[in-house]
């Protein structure tokens, strides 16, 4: 009976390895793919070209498998001094993205891709910097990009990646070139707050300029304006006592038309009374005595 048991145990153990090497095998055979992963696989050493999405059943000890990210990738490559064309040292970083856009290229013909094309990275931003003088390395960031980027993905296309984007992050000059420029920049800041005072100076004294001109003008438009109404004030005056005066003479004259002989005798008795009444002494000759004289002086001529 133990024999029979410890048979019986022996044959479930054997049993079980077997089931777990099946599964083994079975799980290094099937492979999930994501969307943006693509599998080069090697058979027997040969290439068979890329697998994927999705499931990819492998065949165990005879298929290798070589992952390969198609997503857009970014790297960094620290700082690196390079001499500009007028031979001054200045130290630039930059970050460069790219895709592989063909997997199997991408393993077949490179063996560290990102360690090949960060020396390539390196050498080719010295070769661009060389090119350019420091004053135009500073100012054309973006021609400098475009540069890299060109020459770096001339390199990468035959490795089956394509170099999407180059971005400078940082220039940092030697220092004495860096004092220059402040003093340079301390310089046109004062240059520019000094146009800015004197356009502001000279705007303000035409804003003033204009303001005393328009009050001048509207001064001698209220003056103008203020003789015109005083002479019109003064002309209607004037006719307003012409006609006063020609009404009242109308009025004196309407009223002498009316006078008889009898009313001017008893004035020229009120006259002659009123003459006699003062202390001086008068004398006083009558019309009609003037009309005697005429007569006398008739008289005697003839």
């Amino acid at each position: 009976m133990e024999t029979e048991f410890l048979g019986g145990t022996a044959l479930v153990c054997l049993v079980g390895v077997v089931g777990l090497v099946v599964i083994a095998f079975f799980a290094s055979a099937i492979r999930i793919v994501p969307e943006y992963n693509r599998l080069v696989v090697f058979r027997l050493g040969r290439c068979v070209g890329s697998k994927g999405p999705g499931i990819v059943i492998l065949v165990p000890i005879i298929d290798r498998a070589v992952n390969v990210d198609l997503r857009e990738q970014v790297r960094e490559i620290p700082h690196q001094t390079s001499i500009t064309k007028d031979n001054a040292a200045i130290s630039v970083d930059f970050i460069w993205y790219y895709k592989v856009v063909d997997p199997t290229e991408s393993v077949l013909q490179v063996g560290n891709f990102e360690a090949a094309a960060q020396g390539m990275a390196t050498t080719t931003l010295r070769a661009v910097i060389g090119g350019i003088p420091l004053d135009d390395v500073l100012s054309e960031r973006e021609t400098i990009n475009n540069l890299l980027r060109t020459r770096l993905d001339e390199v990468t296309e035959r490795w089956g990646v394509k170099v999407t984007n180059v971005e400078i992050r940082e220039i940092i000059p030697p220092r004495d070139i860096t004092d220059a420029m402040n003093r340079q920049m301390t310089a046109e800041r004062n240059r520019r707050a000094l146009v800015t005072e004197s356009t502001g100076q000279r705007e303000a004294a035409i804003n003033v300029a204009e303001g005393e001109k328009q009050s001048n003008i509207l001064r001698a438009e209220g003056e103008k304006q203020s003789a015109i109404l005083r002479s019109e004030g003064e002309r209607q005056a004037q006719l307003l006592r012409a006609q006063g005066f020609a009404a009242a003479l109308e009025a004196i004259y309407g009223v002498a038309k009316t006078v008889d002989q009898k009313t001017m005798t008893l004035q020229y008795f009120e006259a002659l009374k009123a003459m006699g009444d003062g202390a001086s002494t008068k004398f006083i000759f009558p019309m009609e005595f003037t009309s005697l004289m005429q007569n006398f002086i008739k008289g005697e001529g003839k």
